[in-house]
């Protein structure tokens, strides 16, 4: 629960009453200094994200192909708490302009959306362009610059055409192409309307469907198949970026990187051995797919390919889980971006310790997860409250990659059970953003802008509707799916534009 003293602030900030925080005068962030969107650079992006799968419904409307979610619900019992869908989800396919209403009234000057890859291309490959599914995001388009907001917009979030996946997926070396091929279409169908691209959300969350039973496409390779897919995944990525730079930026003048996800990771304690164990788990983490493109030497980080290779020359084989790129591939891959994207919900420590007996990344990595007891909870067990950690991981970046490297905080949210009366998502959102301040401020961090998880509530993947999200409210039980107004929406119309 919110302390009394933090409802007070917030009831403050609701009403307007507060001044903004005078940075001109004290470069310094006090922990209960009110502060608005004006303190943070200019053109800075403050907007919410979404994700196709997540709220638009229309799963088979209009052309539109199977996923590998839409499978794995359809045939899989209990796979989904409650036995939810996402056949309407948001039913956003139809409702769009609604949502997009709610960013314009609470102030929101960009928007992070994804494409359905098989609403597009709906067996994958460009044998058959939907154009009833490149329609619908050309509309998605010119109603959000109707509104004057901002489309940040990603390629690939988690729902891969099933007939791909029928192949193989993203353990296919083919993926790489079929992923250019899609991108291709989109960039020569909606790039006009675009300046900034993510190519893949998320690939550590990709590729543990192949490691795990428990994420579509359920492969069940551990420490096998996810090494292979983040091989692929990293190649696809690097082709895209390249053919939009030599095809494609020339004209559009957009931008295009990647957007990572994971904890900040503390070391448990003081200890040397604890402060090795928290690097090496963000490397595991984070440079696992980031060493790559942004490093200035590329491949994956060096303490990866130690471990690893040993861990599988101990289990008597001839060839490294972790497959090696040429040469030539790490040249291609490395320097394949304009920004980094980095989803930041939440804060772990660590301290070594193997988990498990089988291969995998998690014994590969050698480290034993906690919390702090002393940080808020949310709804979901994975998410504690550190807003510390949003400031730890931005220079974790900088020191790791470049001190000016261009950061987008492309998610970040509270889960609760979906109440209107939400003060503690207001507390969440108040501390990260003024860590995120901290950050820029004072130690010169190049952060161009935050997205807020989310808009709505929507179907949160293997929890389907229990877990919300949202700074708007949906009755999902109401075939029409109202919207309604959180507290937490009232704090980020205030923030972004506080009454004089």
């Amino acid at each position: 629960m919110i302390d009394k003293s933090r409802y007070c602030l917030l009831t403050l900030l609701f009403s307007g009453c507060v001044s903004s925080l005078a940075l001109g005068k004290d470069k310094g962030i006090g922990k209960e200094d009110p502060f608005h969107s004006s303190d943070f650079p200019d053109g800075f992006m403050f907007g919410c994200a979404t994700a196709a799968y997540q709220i638009e419904g229309a799963w088979n409307e209009d052309g539109k192909g199977e996923n590998i979610w839409d499978r794995a619900i359809h045939t899989i019992p209990n796979y989904i708490d409650s036995n939810s869908t996402a056949d309407v989800a948001c039913d956003s396919y139809h409702k769009y302009k609604e949502d997009i209403k709610l960013l314009k009234d609470t102030g929101f000057n960009t928007y992070r959306i994804s494409l359905s890859w098989s609403r597009i291309l709906p067996r994958g490959t460009t044998d058959v362009i939907n154009v009833a599914g490149v329609a619908y995001y050309q509309n998605v388009l010119k109603e959000l610059a109707k509104n004057g907001i901002e489309p940040l917009v990603t390629l690939y979030h988690w729902d891969l055409p099933q007939p791909l996946q029928d192949i193989g997926g993203w353990m296919n070396e083919t993926i790489v192409d079929h992923f250019q091929n899609y991108a291709r279409v989109v960039f020569e169908t909606l790039g006009s309307q675009v300046k900034w691209w993510i190519t893949i959300n998320e690939p550590s969350q990709v590729v543990s469907g192949y490691s795990s039973t428990t994420f579509p496409p359920n492969a069940g390779l551990h420490g096998v198949g996810d090494y292979i897919a983040t091989h692929n995944i990293l190649k696809s990525h690097a082709k895209v970026y390249r053919m939009y730079d030599k095809e494609f930026r020339p004209t559009q003048k957009g931008k295009i990187s990647f957007s990572f996800d994971g904890p900040f990771v503390k070391p448990k304690t003081d200890s040397e051995e604890d402060a090795r164990a928290a690097e090496q788990a963000m490397q595991f983490r984070f440079g696992w797919f980031a060493h790559a493109v942004y490093s200035s030497t590329g491949d994956y980080p060096p303490v990866m390919r130690e471990v690893i290779d040993r861990n599988s020359l101990q289990e008597g084989r001839t060839k490294s889980r972790l497959p090696s790129f040429t040469p030539e591939e790490i040249e291609e891959i490395k320097g394949t971006y304009d920004f980094l994207g980095y989803n930041h919900y939440s804060t772990a420590l660590a301290t070594f310790g193997a988990t498990g007996k089988s291969p995998s990344i998690d014994r590969d990595s050698n480290i034993l997860f906690s919390v702090d007891p002393n940080w808020p909870s949310s709804s979901c067990d994975w998410l504690k409250v550190n807003p510390e950690g949003l400031r730890g991981v931005v220079n974790w970046i900088r020191k790791e990659y470049g001190d000016r490297i261009p950061i987008i905080i492309t998610e970040g949210g509270y889960c609760d059970d979906g109440r209107i009366d939400d003060y503690e998502r207001i507390a969440y959102y108040d501390g990260y953003l003024k860590e995120l301040l901290k950050a820029i401020r004072e130690d010169g961090a190049n952060v161009l802008g935050y997205m807020a998880w989310s808009i709505i509530d929507n179907f949160e993947w293997g929890s389907g509707y229990s877990k919300r999200f949202g700074i708007h409210q949906i009755d999902f039980n109401d075939p029409q799916r109202p919207r309604r107004k959180k507290k937490s929406a009232e704090y980020w119309q205030q923030f972004l534009h506080p009454k004089a």
